[in-house]
């Protein structure tokens, strides 16, 4: 039981691995993929990142509720809001993010899966926000996010009844990117993390943060922190690189400088 991290050509590939519990999520995993998404945020070796679930059956149902009865946490959590951050709970990572869901995506998983930022599930993945079903609200960005993703009415309905959604729905509304055979789910996403990897890194997390922060910001701003920002990458050692290399016909080695 774990949650493991391994680093290929600068694609980063995160595993929640306790495919007995359909890798729901004790405290000790929460920790563990905390620590996962701070690495991807601080290495400068990864370029890209892949979130999956170990085994074939699930992506991830979120918490492990029976782990938590009875040891609830204290009051005084509700102000260390930098404990044990999350990618859907705050956390800025801002290289991409994709998610191969293979299987249940549930509650919590729901919830990781509004904060990446590419997705492709398998056949037999299922997406819900039951934890109206439970007597609580999605939480970690679930009501936060849902309504930004799939459209209001689609939203409102997951929210509300807590019921499942199947793959081919979910690509249908834009949940999900597309739906591939599971058998081929890892390489996709792989191959699709490679193209990304593939491009000049400070752009390509640029890119990210500026559509991103435009849900806030007003059009007038963007525009203009798009501008700053472009010209700031204009001084980079990559943006030499991305025209030369173009030039001479051959692949850009871009440094993330």
């Amino acid at each position: 039981m774990s949650v493991d991290f391994t680093l290929d050509a600068g694609v980063a590939t995160i595993t929640i691995n306790r495919p007995e519990k359909l890798n729901a999520m004790d405290a000790e995993h929460y920790s563990g993929l905390s620590d996962a998404w701070k690495r991807v945020r601080d290495d400068d070796g990864v370029r890209v990142a892949i979130i999956t679930g170990a085994g074939e059956r699930s992506f991830t149902t979120g918490a492990d509720i029976k782990s938590f009865v009875g040891a609830p946490p204290g009051l005084e959590e509700m102000w260390l809001t930098q404990k044990d951050q999350l990618l859907n709970r705050g956390l800025e990572v801002w290289k991409p993010v994709i998610a191969a869901v293979n299987g249940y995506c549930l509650g919590g998983g729901m919830t990781l899966l509004l904060g990446t930022d590419i997705r492709l599930a398998a056949p037999h993945a299922t997406f819900s926000l039951a934890e109206v079903k439970r007597g609580v609200i999605a939480g970690n960005g679930g009501t936060q996010r849902v309504l930004s993703q799939v459209p209001y009415a689609i939203g409102m309905e997951m929210l509300l009844t807590g019921e499942s959604m199947d793959a081919e729905t979910a690509a249908h509304w834009g949940l999900v990117n597309r739906v591939v055979p599971a058998e081929r789910l890892l390489d996709e996403a792989r191959k699709l993390a490679a193209r990304i990897a593939g491009n000049a890194p400070l752009a390509t997390q640029a890119a990210k943060e500026l559509a991103v922060r435009a849900r806030e910001m007003p059009l007038s701003a963007g525009l203009r922190m798009e501008q700053v920002v472009n010209r700031l990458l204009m001084f980079s050692e990559d943006a030499e690189e991305g025209p030369k290399a173009f030039s001479e016909k051959r692949p850009p080695a871009f440094k993330g400088r």
